[in-house]
């Protein structure tokens, strides 16, 4: 059995252990920790509370706890304790509530304070718990800083948003929604969104919403399409819809964004009236063309076979002046006849068009250059060229290209220098101004010539017809360069050029490759 006194000694040591573990607890707490007595003066200030105010511990003890807070708190705290000890009116003890602290800088910040009282055998004191909120404030000011950011986006979208819950319930609709369809926002918040539908969609639209809860299966939640809205007005008018899923509270909302379409599809619609309009045209001026053409050939033929009759049987009777008109006469008939040929040439581009094959631009290349084998002779020229691809085309087309390409070249050379010709291919992507489809592969043929070259600033003109730069100098109705670029658009590209006066010049063919395959 145990004595008395070693009763006492065990409980002692207990007591001096239970004290230690809970010192222990206030002075690694992370919390701050603050004992008062009635008259407001700190007993007690864990490592925590001190950390948390800018002091030392020591700094802080027997000292008015008022002087931890700002005014007006500071001058009203004493008569605060004042008030509770005399009324036993509590505004925070054993409630807590969220306060402001005066640090040793002089900087405030915002804490949760909760305060306790113990009544002693000798004494009362006052336990306060110190929560420092500042990062959470400012976590929460950062989140209404952003929900007001957000917020105002929606609010000043051009296009419109529109929130519903599960069963279809307008939650939420931006100003620009509520204009697009004719209506204030009032007006729909609650409503069903099929108000906002035409038949058939109005009356199918729960389906489309219980089908997709039950099954999962995306009809335009994630994909977005076009649909079509029902304005207050009863107008129908076009949309693109796409529609999110967000999960917020356990609470599912489906989030609408709305793309009016109307005026891209009146334009849309324009534009097709315009390309059928502007086909119909060209077939027409086609049409027009080579029928003219044709029905000029007669009577320029029968002005020919008189002029020449005349020129034959009576040109020796005829005065000076006569035999003037004559020679004039079949040389504007002549020329008439270039022209009309050419004119020819330039509608059958289209009007008289035939089937892509294979066709291999070097063999095309050769004939063109045998041809032209005299020409080429006669003026000294030079050819140098690398090999070509195969591509779709036309070859009669090709051939043109080149003909009429390479004949320009020697044409227009300098006097006393011999045309140097260098033709070669390069292969590249496709470009949006091209003609080209989406995907194809596209090829370069180039023709540099050591010629009179042109200014630059008559680069659009040469490509038109009839258009020429060298007045009568040189022979030619100015319709090549037209005939190339209408082949080379015909073939899913463009043609352009590069040049400089007295330099040369360097014309750049864009054509679509397609089934493109290198020659072996």
């Amino acid at each position: 059995m145990t004595t008395h006194l070693e009763d006492s000694l065990h409980n002692s040591d207990q007591g001096a252990e239970n004290r230690s573990r809970l010192q222990a607890i206030i002075d690694t707490a992370i919390d701050g920790i603050i004992t008062i007595d009635s008259h407001g003066i700190m007993e007690t200030v864990n490592p925590a509370a001190a950390r948390i105010f800018g002091y030392q511990p020591e700094e802080v003890l027997g000292k008015n706890v008022s002087m931890l807070m700002p005014e007006p708190d500071h001058s009203r705290h004493d008569g605060y304790i004042a008030n509770y000890l005399r009324t036993g009116e509590a505004k925070i003890i054993g409630k807590g509530r969220e306060v402001l602290g005066l640090k040793k800088d002089g900087t405030t910040f915002p804490f949760l304070l909760s305060i306790s009282e113990v009544k002693l055998r000798d004494k009362l004191i006052f336990t306060g718990i110190v929560h420092d909120i500042t990062q959470l404030k400012k976590a929460e000011l950062a989140l209404r800083e952003s929900e007001s950011k957000i917020n105002s986006i929606i609010q000043a979208a051009v296009d419109g948003i529109i929130t519903i819950d599960t069963r279809g319930m307008i939650e939420m609709v931006n100003p620009s929604a509520a204009k697009l369809f004719g209506y204030d926002p009032a007006e729909l918040l609650g409503r069903s969104i099929n108000m906002l539908m035409p038949e058939p969609d109005s009356s199918r639209h729960d389906g489309y919403m219980r089908h997709y809860q039950e099954t999962g299966e995306k009809r335009i939640i994630g994909i977005g399409r076009e649909v079509s809205g029902l304005r207050k007005d009863g107008t129908v008018f076009p949309f693109f819809l796409s529609v999110s899923e967000v999960v917020l509270g356990g609470r599912t909302v489906y989030t609408g964004f709305v793309h009016d379409i109307t005026q891209q599809k009146l334009n849309e619609e324009r534009l097709r009236r315009y390309a059928a309009e502007l086909e119909r045209s060209n077939r027409e001026l086609q049409d027009f063309a080579y029928v003219s053409s044709h029905d000029l050939q007669e009577p320029l033929r029968k002005i020919q076979a008189f002029g020449d009759r005349l020129k034959t049987k009576e040109y020796d009777t005829l005065s000076e002046q006569g035999r003037d008109y004559i020679d004039r006469m079949l040389n504007a008939s002549s020329r008439m006849q270039n022209l009309i040929n050419d004119l020819l040439e330039f509608s059958r581009v289209t009007s008289k068009a035939k089937p892509f094959v294979e066709v291999n631009l070097d063999v095309v290349l050769t004939e063109v250059l045998s041809d032209l084998e005299i020409t080429i002779e006669q003026t000294g020229t030079v050819v140098n060229r690398s090999p070509l691809p195969v591509i779709d085309a036309e070859p009669t087309q090709m051939r043109q290209l080149f003909q009429n390409l390479i004949s320009n070249a020697i044409k227009f050379r300098k006097e006393q220098v011999p045309p140097v010709i260098n033709i070669y291919a390069k292969h590249l992507q496709p470009k949006a101004h091209l003609t080209a489809t989406p995907g194809d592969e596209l090829l370069e043929i180039h023709v540099e010539d050591n010629g009179i070259g042109f200014d630059e600033k008559y680069l659009d003109r040469i490509f038109h017809i009839f258009q020429r730069l060298e007045g009568q100098k040189y022979e030619g109705s100015g319709i090549g360069l037209a005939i190339c670029r209408k082949i080379a658009i015909r073939h899913g590209g463009d043609i352009t050029a590069r040049s400089q006066p007295g330099v040369g010049a360097h014309f750049i063919v864009t054509l679509a490759k397609k089934h493109f395959q290198e020659e072996k």
